[in-house]
C-alpha cells in the first residue's frame, strides 16, 4: 500500500458492512427459492427446500446482528439528512445522472448513500419484525400474519433494488470507491472529489489518518 492514502473506514466498519451485505444476499436468494416454486431448485445443492428454510432462518440471525451494529454505528452520520446541503446535492443528483460543473459539497455520506442506508435500516427492521411474526405467529390474528407476508415481500423488493444501485455506484459509477470497503484506504483525490466537506472536517479536527504518517499534517489548519 502506497504512502499518502487516507483511511476512510476501520476494520470493524468493514466487517459489519460485509456481514450485512453477504447475509442480505443469502436471505434474498434463499427467500426467492422458498417463495417461488420455479426457484425451488436454489435449495437443491443444500438438500432441498427444508434445508433452504434452515439456511434462511439461520442467516437471519447474522443479518439481525449486523443490522444492529450498522444502525448503532452509522445512524448519526448516514441516517439524518442535513439541509440545505443535502437538498442541493439531490437537485443535482450528485452529478451522476447529468453533467454538473460543481457538485454541492457533502460530508462523510452523500444523500444517495443516506437513502440506501435508511432503506436497509428501516426496511431491514420491517423484514426482521415481519419474519419473526411469520415464523412464530402464536396467537396473532391471521389477517395480521398475512399482512406480514406482504411487508416481507415489499421489504425484499426495496432492499434488493437499492442493493444493485449501491453496487453500481460503489464500483463502476464512482471509480475509486471500492477500496473504502476493501482495504479501508482511499486516495486524497477521490476523497476531495466525492466527500470534500468530510476531508476538510478531518483536517480541521486533526482526525485525518494518512498511511505512512503518524498523524495528519493538516492538524490546526
Amino acid at each position: 500500500m502506497r504512502k499518502g492514502l487516507i483511511q476512510a473506514t476501520d476494520s470493524f466498519e468493514r466487517i459489519v458492512h460485509w456481514c450485512l451485505a453477504v447475509s442480505c444476499l443469502i436471505l434474498c436468494f434463499s427467500g426467492l427459492g422458498i417463495m417461488f416454486h420455479s426457484l425451488n431448485f436454489l435449495g437443491e445443492p443444500f438438500g432441498g427446500l427444508k434445508s433452504l428454510k434452515y439456511i434462511h432462518n439461520f442467516t437471519a440471525l447474522f443479518f439481525i446482528l449486523s443490522l444492529f451494529f450498522s444502525v448503532r454505528m452509522w445512524w448519526k452520520e448516514a441516517g439524518i439528512f442535513v439541509f440545505p446541503e443535502d437538498l442541493d446535492w439531490i437537485k443535482s443528483a450528485g452529478g451522476y445522472l447529468w453533467h454538473v460543473d460543481k457538485v454541492p459539497e457533502v460530508g462523510k455520506y452523500n444523500p444517495g448513500q443516506k437513502m440506501f442506508f435508511l432503506v436497509v435500516a428501516l426496511g431491514g427492521a420491517a423484514m426482521v419484525l415481519s419474519g419473526l411474526i411469520m415464523l412464530f405467529p402464536l396467537s396473532i390474528p391471521a389477517a395480521l400474519v398475512r399482512l406480514m407476508y406482504l411487508i416481507h415481500a415489499a421489504g425484499f423488493v426495496a432492499i434488493f433494488a437499492f442493493f444493485f444501485i449501491h453496487l453500481y455506484l460503489g464500483t463502476v459509477g464512482s471509480p475509486g470507491s471500492l477500496p473504502a470497503m476493501t482495504t479501508g484506504w482511499v486516495t486524497r483525490a477521490w476523497l476531495k472529489k466525492q466527500h470534500p466537506k468530510w476531508l476538510k472536517e478531518m483536517e480541521e479536527h486533526g482526525t485525518l489518518v494518512v498511511y505512512g504518517e503518524e498523524k495528519s499534517s493538516s492538524h490546526g489548519h
